[in-house]
């Protein structure tokens, strides 16, 4: 049964994320490469200030990374994603708590080195792109100290993984592998309520991958935990929204991130990680709206 008001999102505050309505994460990349916004939040008081103003229009998440995971980058290691986290993380939990409590943070990481004082400093949910799978200790770290953890679906590395990506079946074999993340994830401890599903559009996957995937999701939805959707500003959209031969930057493919956002809604996927907070907060209530009404008499 698909998680719902009764089987919240735990954190290990105490802070719950009831999923009785979609849960927006903002991505806050404190990267000077990453594919969108590379570079544009590197100063700490700039970056704690997005993330509050993220805060103001809805975000009940926001996700703060230190290596970017776009196609052809190179890794980062562990001392410098802390040096770049940290700070952040520290200046907008402080500055959360005084006008936003219920603003969680999660830490975008693959490593338990960066994980567990990123946890420490106040971030309380994992976001893995691996699903546990490039570092052993990172699904026991979440268990042992009671964090959530989001476990995506990704084929090969970050450097190399648009290299003709292949599938027999792209849809049974990401729902498989996400199933046997989760269920790695409670045999190293972690309750069932702090697992969330990702299907990793983009990592890994070509056009058609992704469509297919996002026509599916009523598949992934349902079998017991939350399911996050993470389509932002991704290049897949640009290629379809071409016109004239002009094909779009990223950050001109909101109005296309709001549309597989309604989708995913209609869906009943729970959390969606984006760019542009607003706007998709928007499309995520005005399709919660629609999709409560359904089956309504007048």
């Amino acid at each position: 049964m698909n998680p719902t008001a009764e089987s919240p999102l735990a954190l290990p505050s105490g802070r719950c994320l009831t999923l009785d309505r979609p849960r927006i994460m903002g991505i806050l990349n404190v990267t000077p490469d990453s594919f969108s916004d590379g570079g544009r939040w590197r100063r700490v008081g700039d970056a704690v200030h997005h993330g509050l103003a993220m805060a103001r229009e809805g975000a009940d998440i926001i996700d703060i990374g230190g290596e970017s995971s776009r196609p052809g980058a190179e890794r980062v290691d562990a001392e410098e994603q802390c040096r770049r986290i940290l700070p952040v993380i520290r200046g907008l939990r402080e500055t959360l708590d005084a006008e936003h409590k219920d603003v969680a943070i999660s830490v975008d990481t693959t490593r338990a080195a960066v994980a567990e004082p990123a946890l420490d400093a106040g971030a309380e949910i994992l976001n893995d792109i691996t699903a546990g799978r490039e570092d052993q200790a990172l699904l026991p770290l979440a268990a042992q100290r009671g964090a959530a953890i989001v476990l995506m679906h990704m084929r090969g590395a970050p450097a190399t993984m648009q290299d003709a990506p292949h599938y027999e079946h792209v849809v049974d074999e990401v729902v498989q592998f996400l199933d046997t993340r989760a269920v790695a994830a409670q045999e190293a401890g972690v309750s069932p309520s702090q697992i969330v599903l990702d299907p990793g559009i983009g990592f890994g996957k070509t056009r058609k991958h992704n469509l297919s995937l996002l026509a599916a999701l009523p598949q992934l939805v349902g079998r017991g935990f939350a399911v996050l959707l993470g389509t932002s500003r991704k290049r897949f959209m640009g290629s379809i929204c071409t016109y004239g031969g002009q094909v779009p930057s990223p950050d001109e493919l909101v109005d296309a991130t709001c549309a597989t956002t309604a989708l995913g809604v209609a869906a009943g996927v729970n959390l969606f990680r984006v760019h542009d907070v607003l706007a998709n907060r928007r499309a995520a209530d005005v399709a919660a709206a629609i999709r409560a009404a359904t089956g309504e008499t007048v």
